[in-house]
């Protein structure tokens, strides 16, 4: 019986009753979590969130397929081109998880990139990203006067516009 990976892309917030019911078939799965404090007045809570959102890797036999598929909580089945190749990055995926170092996502952000400002002080600004190491820096254009201003945000603050 040969296993291929494939991903379950879930509706939203599923991932972990996809986990639950992979475990019932003893199907193989991978959902990589990070860690997530949040700090209330009186305490501090740490979540297991995805780390990619809306996404469960699977590995499956061909007769699985129909039983995945069906699942509630399963919106679409997609399999990569290239296992191999698939395999591999998620192979490295795992071992950072493993390894207990921090592991978040890193949002897919380039110089140059029109992004918006997804939260903090700035919420809702739109800007450029003109360098990318440590800190982001990103400018706030004003065309009217062709003046601009600069102002450096945590890269998981944007989103491509």
């Amino acid at each position: 019986m040969s296993l291929r990976w494939f991903v379950a892309h879930t509706r939203p917030r599923c991932e972990k009753k996809v986990v639950d019911f992979c475990k019932e078939f003893g199907w193989i799965h991978f959902l990589p979590l990070y860690r997530s404090v949040r700090s209330y007045p009186s305490k501090k809570v740490v979540f297991q969130k995805p780390l990619f959102q809306g996404y469960v890797f699977l590995q499956l036999a061909e007769d699985s397929l129909v039983s995945i598929r069906q699942n509630r909580h399963v919106a679409k089945l997609l399999e990569p081109a290239d296992q191999a190749e698939f395999a591999a990055q998620l192979n490295d995926i795992r071992l950072a998880v493993e390894s207990e170092r921090e592991v978040r996502l890193a949002p897919n952000i380039t110089e140059g990139q029109r992004v918006q400002i997804r939260s903090g002080p700035l919420r809702g600004l739109e800007a450029v990203v003109c360098r990318r190491q440590g800190i982001t820096e990103v400018i706030l254009r004003l065309d009217f006067i062709g003046q601009a201003a600069a102002v450096k945000v945590e890269a998981d603050e944007l989103e491509p516009v």
